[in-house]
């Protein structure tokens, strides 16, 4: 859920709320019972967890080692055309 940044008229006290987007805007401060207004700030933006770099562009494909080995292409996966 989104993080909104508030700030009391009367006060100024500023405050985070975490919200829905289909939440109301809050309109009271919780400090004063002043009005508040909702602020434009800077948001943070963070991926977290695996996903699709992770599992496909992250990691590197491991090298074919089979013509060091002396087995050639013939036994690699990726020389099978399944």
């Amino acid at each position: 859920m989104p993080v909104y940044e508030y700030q009391c008229k009367a006060c100024g006290l500023v405050f985070e709320a975490i919200q829905k987007f289909s939440d109301a805007p809050i309109s009271t401060c919780r400090a004063c019972g002043g009005a508040v207004e909702k602020m434009i700030s800077q948001t943070a933006f963070s991926l977290k967890g695996g996903g699709w770099y992770d599992q496909g562009y992250g990691a590197k494909a491991p090298a074919c080692d089979g013509a060091a080995t002396g087995g050639g292409c013939a036994g690699c996966p990726k020389a099978s055309n399944e």
